[in-house]
């Protein structure tokens, strides 16, 4: 592993990434990190059973994704919410025919409103398909498989193919520095103390469960697991 300014880099195989990625999600982990910014890190860094191409490259698109606007939090499609408009409008000639003036501006308001949350929906949802299309097929080709929140920077790329395989560079970057000084320390431990570090392998729980009879755990693996 190679560590300077820009994070912790390591270039070799897919373990040699997998592991990579593990370290480092087990150490953010020992310094006291959770929540949604480390989860959602530890969903995206590769697994060993996964291939960069596909499924890193399905989670960078959908992390890279645009965030869902108002009408989307709250569960309404475009449709709806011009509908809605629609019934403000009529509600504010009807203020207006009442000499009501202030509530008809206020409905008159919230029609707007609803337009114009039906465009940034309906916006969004297009932007989204387009942006998944391009990064798919074109972004991929030419830019690393990335990931990147405030918690942490990452990204991974192919940088050659041979007879020994394919070669890969993973580097992560810890945004917050004196988090990144407790990371690099812990990772330092792991290099002086962990003899061999056992790769954490998806478990097909479910049918080991149908052949013994019993139920699957609720959760497994993770990064708590990859040491003995």
């Amino acid at each position: 592993m190679e560590e300077s300014i820009s994070g912790f880099k390591i270039r070799g195989d897919w373990g040699d990434v997998v592991e990579h990625g593990e370290r480092i999600a087990l150490a953010l982990r020992e310094t006291g990190v959770d929540g949604d910014a480390y989860h959602d890190f530890d969903d995206w860094r590769p697994k060993s059973h996964e291939r960069i191409d596909e499924d890193v490259s399905e989670k960078t698109a959908e992390q890279a994704s645009v965030s869902e606007g108002e009408g989307e939090r709250a569960g309404k499609t475009p449709g709806e919410d011009l509908q809605t408009a629609g019934e403000k409008l009529t509600e504010s000639y009807e203020k207006v025919g009442e000499n009501d003036t202030e509530s008809a501006v206020e409905r008159w308001g919230e029609s707007i409103g609803h337009v114009a949350r039906a465009a940034d929906s309906a916006s969004r949802k297009a932007l989204r398909k387009v942006e998944d299309t391009v990064y798919r097929k074109v972004m991929t080709q030419m830019a690393p498989y990335y990931f990147d929140n405030e918690l942490v920077s990452a990204n991974v790329q192919e940088v050659g193919r041979g007879e020994a395989g394919e070669t890969f560079v993973f580097e992560v970057n810890i945004n917050d520095d004196d988090l990144k000084a407790e990371v690099s320390d812990v990772l330092a431990e792991y290099e002086s103390e962990i003899d061999r570090w056992h790769v954490e392998a998806e478990k097909r729980t479910e049918d080991v469960a149908a052949a013994e009879g019993v139920e699957p755990p609720e959760t497994e693996g993770g990064p708590d697991s990859t040491t003995t």
